[in-house]
């Protein structure tokens, strides 16, 4: 599990294609002298495991299903959001993050004004029913706060069902890699997971046998 909050960004260096699947090499602007074998590393979002490492850099592996239900950001020279998994004793700073992409977003607007950026993203709509006013959403597995969306119990007009925006402040720009994005940049989206909880637990309810009182 995650938590949204990046602990830096890393610069991919090397690219193999090994049987149908990738390799990627990721350079972090420090290196943690306490990783491990095996562990889960997020990147851009992205739940991955490490499979080596040396004093520089870590590998991990993508399948083919994680390449094809990602963002477009692997390959060489990309710059990516990086997360270690939460530790049990450690601060909860964002929200229950999985790791797992739900769909990709794209860029629609980028607006500066004093003191925040503001960022309209267009979701997939299958997406769209977990877009809430001020709830949380993981774009590039950055923690991030819904500000106003669109369609039915939206907070802006001018926005439709799929879209939301984003306010983001100069510290958030500064230690990820979201200062990066333009309009149309790709970005991976996981919607909060208690939404998700909650739409399954009502629609198996709906599968239940119903009750009859003795």
């Amino acid at each position: 599990m995650f938590t949204g909050i990046i602990e830096q960004t890393g610069q991919i260096q090397n690219v193999l294609e090994v049987s149908g699947y990738l390799q990627i090499r990721v350079r972090p602007t420090q290196m943690w002298q306490d990783l491990q074998l095996g562990e889960s590393i997020a990147n851009n979002g992205t739940c991955l495991t490490v499979v080596a490492f040396d004093e520089s850099s870590y590998t991990v592996e993508l399948s083919k299903e994680t390449i094809a239900k990602t963002a477009a950001c692997w390959h060489q020279g990309s710059n990516l959001n990086l997360e270690r998994a939460m530790r049990a004793d450690g601060r909860f700073g964002g929200h229950v993050v999985s790791g797992h992409v739900d769909g990709i977003g794209t860029i629609c607007s980028i607006e500066t004004i004093s003191g925040a950026h503001i960022i309209v993203v267009k979701a997939p709509l299958q997406l769209a029913k977990y877009l809430v006013p001020k709830g949380s959403i993981t774009v590039n597995g950055v923690s991030l706060t819904v500000v106003d969306v669109g369609g039915p119990g939206g907070t802006q007009t001018n926005l439709t069902a799929d879209q939301f925006t984003l306010w983001l402040i100069p510290h958030t720009l500064k230690v990820t890699n979201l200062s990066q994005w333009q309009i149309n940049t790709q970005v991976n989206l996981e919607a909060d997971q208690f939404a998700k909880y909650t739409e399954r637990l009502l629609l198996m309810r709906e599968l239940e046998p119903t009750r009859v009182n003795a």
